[in-house]
């Protein structure tokens, strides 16, 4: 009796499920001094997702060395809210929480970019330092060294230094001075 011979079975795969678009949005907080840790706390309880970016820094106590982890922004932290009243106002009437940063009166969502590489950073052992936000054309003061208190433009940014020019107005004259970004300050 010869063998019979059955095809291979066809397997027909599940239809691919229909994958929703996330409809929450970041949303930075500005929280109370110190309160960052229990905003995030409070907004977890709630279930609210809540992030806040750390660094990890050496204590400065004299007896003992210890890392702790502080907010890289101190006074900020990230809500991850759907972009409706009900929610704006549970994350605000959170205790410790200032209020939503926002454009034009309406909370503005932070770029999905801009968290990603927050939590990229978050709590690494990289040493990081945080900086002045500068853009060309800000006026700034430097901060430290043989020229502290010189006030300038800012012009241009080079690696980790920044190229401040300095004007006489009256003699219609500048002179540009390199200096790193940590050692600047941005004046109203």
């Amino acid at each position: 009796m010869a063998a019979v011979e059955y095809p291979a079975p066809v397997i027909v795969p599940e239809p691919a499920a229909i994958i929703e678009p996330d409809p929450r949005f970041w949303y930075a907080v500005r929280t109370r001094s110190h309160f960052e840790a229990k905003v995030e706390a409070r907004l977890k309880e709630q279930r609210l997702d809540a992030f806040l970016p750390r660094m990890a820094v050496r204590s400065r106590r004299t007896d003992r060395k210890k890392t702790l982890l502080k907010p890289i922004f101190p006074g900020y932290l990230f809500a991850h809210v759907e972009p409706l009243p009900d929610q704006f106002l549970a994350v605000v009437k959170t205790v410790g929480v200032v209020h939503l940063l926002s454009v034009l009166g309406r909370p503005h969502p932070v770029r999905p970019e801009e968290i990603r590489n927050l939590m990229i950073l978050d709590g690494t052992d990289h040493p990081l330092e945080t900086c002045a936000y500068l853009n060309v054309g800000d006026r700034v003061r430097i901060l430290n060294g043989s020229l502290a208190g010189l006030v300038g433009l800012f012009v241009r940014r080079k690696g980790k230094a920044g190229q401040v020019v300095v004007s006489v107005d009256f003699l219609m004259r500048s002179v540009a001075v390199e200096i790193a970004d940590w050692q600047l300050e941005k004046v109203a």
